[in-house]
Formats: C-alpha cells, structure tokens, sequence
C-alpha cells in the first residue's frame, strides 16, 4: 500500500475523529473547510485551478461549497472512496506521485490544528517514503537567501539549495516535509549562523 493509500484512510479516519469544525494548520479553515479543498481538487480538477491562480479563487471557492453543504459523514466518505472511476488518480503510480504529500500534510494540519498533539510515532516505511519526497523539497525552498540542508537525526542530509551562508534544518522526514511546505508547526532544529537562520525562518516556503 502507497503513502497516498495509507494517508487517505488515516485522514479519513482523523476527520471523522476531530468533526467538520475543528481549526487546521490552514490559516482561517477549519476541517470542512480543508475537505472541501480536498475533494475540489480530486473530483473538479476544473475547478480547483483557482487554488494556484488567484483570479480563478471564485470558481474554485463555489466548487467548494458545493462539499461543505454535504452531511459531514458523507463528505469523508465520498473522499475516503478515493478518484472518480475514469480519474488518471485511480492509476496507483499516479496516485502515489501526486497524492502522497499532499494527504500527509494534511493529515498533519488537522492532527496539529489544535495544541496538545505529538508527532506519530517512527514508521520505518512511512519515513523512507517521505524522505525520497525529502530530496525534490527544493522547489519549496527556492525564495530562501540562504543555502539549505536537510537533514534526519540519523546523520543523513541532503542539499536542496545552495546560496550564501548554509543554515541545516534537522528533523525527521516528516518533520522536514512540513518545514518545507511552510509550516511552522514542523518539529525541526535550524542550525547556522543567526543571520543565516533569520532569513530563512523569514523567507516564504512552500508553493
């Protein structure tokens, strides 16, 4: 079973733990409000252009509507269901690919939406799923002014940007993950110099 596959029903099984109107990571939407992006993106791909493309926010916000109006219950499970029948999503390695990060962090910002969590516990196959997504992070860190080096406690590190001065973020894969993706709820250690590790904890991550 994929890191998607496994996401997808540990999330399932989390929102319907929490309920629709517990707060998330996401800044200013509680878990109905993070399904509805979740299933906009899956089941309307032509709506859900709106949520890179700003000038499109009103169609793909209808769209999401559409799924915050359905009985809670229902809602998990029409994602829970996974892709429509003819969505390339149903192909496993597509799934895999475009998937796997996505419905961890999420799990992670309803996980953490709340104080009192802690990190699940180690996976030894979650972990190294998430640390080969580790290794194409770079993207994600591209507006630092300052060289980036991931690395796990374990001692194994990886460069995905290099610039002046070099500040090394220290954490577990997953932990990693949500830095990169810019949330400030990632449980990682910022090594460097002060300067160096300012600027990237004040350079936008993530998409």
């Amino acid at each position: 079973m994929s890191l998607a596959s496994r996401e997808r029903a540990a999330l399932s099984d989390e929102l319907l733990r929490v309920g629709p109107d517990r707060p998330t990571l996401c800044a200013g939407w509680t878990t109905r409000d993070l399904l509805a992006h979740l299933l906009v993106r899956e089941r309307q791909p032509h709506a859900a252009a709106g949520i890179l493309v700003p000038a499109l926010a009103a169609l793909t916000e209808r769209a999401m509507n559409t799924y915050r109006e359905m009985p809670w219950e229902e809602a998990v499970a029409l994602f829970r269901g996974g892709p429509r029948s003819w969505s390339p999503l149903r192909i496993g390695r597509l799934d895999a690919v475009a998937n796997g990060t996505e419905f961890f962090v999420h799990h992670e910002d309803v996980r953490r939406g709340e104080p009192g969590w802690e990190p699940r516990e180690p996976d030894e196959e979650r972990d190294a799923e998430l640390w080969a997504i580790v290794r194409r992070m770079g993207v994600l860190l591209r507006r630092s002014p300052v060289g980036v080096v991931l690395a796990r406690p374990s001692g194994e590190r990886y460069v995905v940007r290099t610039g002046p001065g070099v500040v090394t973020v220290v954490g577990e894969p997953g932990e990693l993950v949500l830095f990169a993706f810019g949330r400030d709820a990632a449980r990682v250690e910022l090594q460097g110099e002060p300067g160096d590790v300012e600027a990237l904890k004040a350079a936008p991550r993530g998409v």
